[in-house]
């Protein structure tokens, strides 16, 4: 086995749609760094592949007959496979994927989106970092928490153990910034603010980025407005 070859990310394609999963497969077998290891046309057909499969990355349609991709999603991260998962989403689905997000989702692209971006997405995912399609980020989070009224916005409250750059660091994560975006701002080194990122998810016992995202609206960090 080539060293190319061993640094593949193993995905499995689940949609009930033939097309989406023949355009992304054929896609796929163009790029060096990416292998499609199964195809699933609904949920229960891919808990059962990621659990024999193993892949790397689970690209997860929503709606599909029978088992949806919450559910799918749901079992998926309750079991050992290690597998990671990437909802694909449209704009009129959200509700759907603040599900997907409670199941243990790491990432959400917009199947409007070019394919390209979408493999660029399996692979931020694939590498252990969270993503959420920018046109949808705010609004998803947003809603996901909660938007209080004008007369009921939450003032940032105050999170044991966390240290004020912390803070700052949860802040604007909430606020989707990279952890160079972060660094610059802060005016410290990208090094330094992983680490303050590894100590959050150490602290607020989130799984991810998207995590951290989530608890930065709900601690009043972030809000839509902002």
């Amino acid at each position: 086995m080539t060293a190319q070859t061993a640094k593949k990310v193993r995905v499995l394609l689940v949609d009930d749609q033939p097309l989406v999963r023949s355009g992304l497969r054929v896609l796929i077998a163009d790029t060096d760094d990416l292998d499609v290891v199964g195809e699933a046309g609904d949920g229960a057909e891919a808990v059962e592949l990621a659990a024999s499969l193993r892949p790397d990355v689970v690209v997860m349609d929503i709606r599909m007959p029978g088992t949806d991709g919450i559910e799918a999603t749901r079992r998926i991260m309750a079991g050992d496979s290690g597998s990671r998962v990437l909802v694909l989403t449209t704009f009129d689905e959200d509700d759907y994927v603040y599900g997907a997000l409670r199941a243990g989702a790491s990432g959400f692209a917009v199947k409007d989106m070019q394919l390209e971006e979408i493999l660029a997405a399996v692979r931020v995912v694939a590498a252990g970092d969270a993503l959420i399609a920018p046109a949808v980020t705010r609004r998803l989070i947003a809603d996901f928490v909660g938007r209080p009224g004008p007369e009921a916005a939450r003032s940032p409250r105050p999170v044991e153990g966390v240290t004020e750059r912390e803070r700052e660091v949860l802040t604007l994560v909430g606020l989707g910034r990279s952890n160079q975006e972060i660094a610059e701002e802060l005016f410290i080194s990208v090094a330094t603010t992983k680490s303050h990122v590894a100590r959050l998810f150490t602290k607020l016992g989130a799984r991810d980025r998207v995590q951290l995202v989530i608890t930065a609206y709900e601690l009043g960090l972030v809000t839509p407005s902002r």
